[in-house]
């Protein structure tokens, strides 16, 4: 006992309390390196982020691995839908629909030769399906290709609804007798009968307000087809019709397709073809671009190449102008500003640059306007050429 009472008693160890606390945290803040804290820091945030960019990006190629597969069978399955199924289908369409019409109706009439393309010919014909006055496009597909081309061409007119602006197809036969023994088959068209082609209305004098008209009647078609989800693909003069009346209707829709099941494939008039078709990706707007090449030849007033076109030696030359920026030269005093300002922006370079139809029907509403005003104004009005004047009916 004496022992213990000996020992001098150990320090009072330190109380551990709020500020204690406060001192040692003040103490080490006052001892940090300003420099250091900051690069400590850094370094901490950097490899925190450098662990969540390999945990992101290990979890990346886990999805990829999994997935590709089934994106590759997919866009496969895409591809047979487009090429192979979609063209069966409407070709098996197109020989049943033309045998019920042949036992209805009859093989129709082939009378005078009306009009004639690069694959077929086309007929009047007086009467058939009751129906009269009606014409008959014939063709030959010279191969598979062709006969699917036909057949979705007869598809996509067919499922159309009854449109004011569009050429309407009353029904269709296949003729295996066509041309002689021997002969491939040909299917027979039969459309509603129109008067001419706009090319051919141009060529006859046809006045400008008339013509501004057709270019609305057309500007209206393209929307509509544009609203089912298709596209065109081939504006152009001769694939506008005019009936009786001188409004426009759009045939041909060889080329039209739905946007979602463009393939990318080159297609259309050379001179109406935008630039980025020859990308292999594009949308609707190259019905618009075309449009301003068949704007331009409506407010010239001919069916002449414009003169930058003109000069290109053929047809690679002349697409590579296209894709440097080479557009139709501006006519005076055939084109006021309003018109050229529409027409260019109709062929801009870029399609996201290209208004929208609705945009470019009033802009063009207004045009016609003025120069119907301009026309009445000064004692004008449509000549009669225009009206007796006219080609073989189509």
């Amino acid at each position: 006992m004496q022992f213990f009472q000996s020992i001098k008693p150990f320090k009072t160890p330190t109380r551990v309390d709020t500020e204690w606390k406060r001192k040692v945290a003040q103490t080490m803040i006052n001892n940090l390196d300003e420099s250091k804290l900051a690069k400590s820091i850094c370094s901490q945030f950097r490899a925190r982020l450098n662990n969540s960019h390999e945990s992101f990006s290990t979890s990346l190629r886990q999805l990829e691995q999994k997935h590709s597969g089934r994106l590759e069978k997919t866009e496969e399955q895409r591809m047979k839908v487009r090429k192979v199924y979609a063209p069966r289908l409407a070709r098996l369409a197109l020989e049943s629909t033309s045998l019920r019409d042949m036992v209805l109706y009859g093989m129709p009439k082939l009378e005078r030769e009306i009009g004639r393309g690069q694959y077929g010919v086309v007929y009047s014909c007086r009467s058939w399906g009751g129906v009269t006055h009606c014409a008959v496009k014939s063709v030959v597909p010279p191969d598979d290709k062709h006969w699917n081309d036909l057949a979705m061409e007869f598809h996509y007119t067919r499922s159309i609804a009854e449109h004011d602006r569009i050429v309407a197809l009353i029904g269709s036969v296949i003729d295996h007798g066509y041309g002689g023994m021997g002969c491939s088959p040909a299917v027979l068209l039969l459309m509603e009968r129109m008067q001419r082609d706009l090319h051919t209305a141009i060529k006859a004098n046809m006045e400008l307000p008339e013509r501004l008209q057709v270019a609305l009647d057309v500007a209206e078609g393209v929307r509509y087809l544009h609203s089912l989800g298709l596209v065109h693909r081939d504006i152009k003069l001769k694939n506008v019709l005019l009936d009786k009346h001188d409004r426009g209707k759009i045939t041909d829709l060889g080329f039209c397709k739905p946007e979602a099941m463009m393939s990318g494939s080159i297609v259309g008039t050379p001179i109406h073809m935008a630039p980025e078709l020859f990308s292999g990706k594009y949308d609707n707007s190259v019905d618009t671009y075309a449009f301003g090449i068949l704007l331009w030849y409506v407010c010239a007033g001919h069916v002449k190449l414009p003169q930058a076109f003109e000069q290109c030696a053929n047809k690679d030359h002349l697409w590579t102008s296209v894709k440097k920026g080479v557009r139709p030269e501006r006519l005076r005093p055939q084109f006021d500003d309003a018109s050229w300002n529409l027409m260019k922006s109709c062929w801009a370079g870029e399609p996201c640059e290209r208004p929208l139809l609705g945009e470019v029907q009033s802009k063009l509403q207004d045009i016609y306007t003025k120069a119907k005003v301009k026309r009445d104004a000064e004692g004008g009005g449509p000549t009669q050429q225009n009206h007796t004047c006219r080609s073989d009916t189509l």
